[in-house]
């Protein structure tokens, strides 16, 4: 018996069957595909050639020998497209079945009742993880990583702005001008907060507001700054 199958013998299943089934879907895997769990049929009476379903960190792989064993049919279904699995325990053995998002519903019949747990086990960690965007190699991971990274970068701009925002807040806007770009100060930048905005007739306020438009466009504060003045102006208009 090969090591390699030795770790999917747990639960009394056939070491013929299980290293027939390791032999051909060894050929299938795809990069970066491992097998995670393997259950095969145990029916009643006595089956020379069970059908079997493989469990991998990529997909579900239903395999149905025929021509007496000398080949084999497989259909397979990816996580992504799985809708949800169940176990059904009978007096014989235990049915595994899930749903695709398509509402097909798929099952094998006959597995034992430890493995059949076993398989259901598995495929929930998986979709759990699919959920969480944590299967690694996968579209939904790659596309949930970026997704975070530009979230990231939102929230760090945004951050900024606020930062920005706030000391512009601290330093008074009337009355500042920069000597080497401005050294004669034009009327609009010698305003100053003669009286609370509250206070302000609306023809003031909307001077005010002419004012600070003039400061925007000669750079001498910022949009950020611009726009929490007109939004306090506005308010009170």
């Amino acid at each position: 018996m090969r090591d390699q199958i030795k770790k999917f013998l747990n639960e009394e299943q056939d070491p013929k069957a299980i290293e027939k089934i390791t032999d051909k879907v060894g050929d299938l895997l795809m990069k970066g595909e491992e097998i995670g769990y393997i259950g095969v049929q145990k029916k009643p009476a006595i089956t020379v050639f069970p059908d079997s379903i493989v469990l991998t960190n990529k997909r579900i792989i239903l395999c149905k020998p025929k021509n007496l064993g000398l080949s084999m049919d497989f259909v397979d279904y990816v996580w992504e497209d799985v809708a949800g699995t169940f176990v059904k325990e009978n007096i014989l053995g235990s049915e595994f079945s899930f749903a695709t998002k398509t509402d097909m519903q798929v099952s094998i019949d006959y597995i034992p009742k430890i493995q059949a747990r076993k398989i259901y086990t598995f495929a929930k960690e998986q979709l759990e993880l699919l959920k969480t965007g944590m299967v690694e190699n996968s579209p939904i991971f790659e596309t949930t990583q970026a997704m975070h990274a530009f979230e990231m970068s939102e929230e760090i701009e945004e951050i900024e702005t606020e930062e920005v925002t706030n000391f512009a807040e601290i330093i008074p806007v009337s009355g500042y001008r920069d000597e080497k770009q401005h050294p004669d100060p034009s009327p609009e930048m010698e305003f100053v907060h003669e009286k609370p905005v509250a206070e302000l007739s609306q023809e003031e306020l909307f001077e005010k507001l002419q004012n600070y438009k003039k400061l925007l466009d000669n750079g001498l504060i910022l949009q950020g700054e611009y726009d929490a003045l007109k939004k306090e102006i506005l308010s009170k208009m």
